[in-house]
């Protein structure tokens, strides 16, 4: 083998060892919410709730849409390979951004308040913390936390795969 050769070999080993980089916690987060695609059907203690999910924007975006009484999107997307994101377009009128955080067991996204577009005070109503947990491809809760002047209220969907 020339020393050529052994070079050649040598930096196609290292290119193929810098293409095949792990995936962070973020973007195995987010790969997984691109598995969530169809209709999912539940309850929480308002009643029934009808949750979409879809994704789009070249596979860059998946958006998940409440559907009843005051329909509410969503849309999560990376931001860099570290920082998983969600924005909110709610009911009340603003739109606040979070940042999720990954359980150990890569099941549980919990995603924190940033900041928020519309909001007219710091402390007016928004939602503050969204958790999702996967419990199996066709099982899932989510639990949505409004703050409202110090105040939380805390409504948890329990939703399984319809379509």
């Amino acid at each position: 083998m020339t020393k050529f050769t052994r070079t050649l070999i040598l930096a196609a080993i290292a290119l193929s060892t810098v293409c095949a980089r792990a995936q962070t916690d973020a973007e195995k987060a987010f790969a997984a919410i691109k598995n969530m695609p169809g209709t999912w059907e539940g309850t929480s203690a308002e009643g029934p709730v009808k949750v979409t999910f879809k994704v789009t924007g070249g596979g860059s975006s998946v958006m998940s849409e409440i559907l009843g009484k005051e329909d509410m999107v969503s849309m999560i997307n990376m931001d860099g390979p570290n920082r998983l994101l969600l924005t909110h377009y709610c009911a009340v009128g603003n739109q606040p951004r979070m940042e999720a955080s990954i359980s150990p067991d890569g099941k549980t996204f919990t995603f924190n308040y940033v900041d928020a577009t519309n909001l007219a005070t710091p402390d007016s109503g928004h939602m503050q913390r969204m958790t999702l947990t996967v419990l199996d491809e066709n099982h899932h809760t989510e639990e949505w936390v409004f703050a409202d002047h110090g105040k939380e209220h805390k409504v948890l969907f329990d939703l399984h795969r319809k379509a």
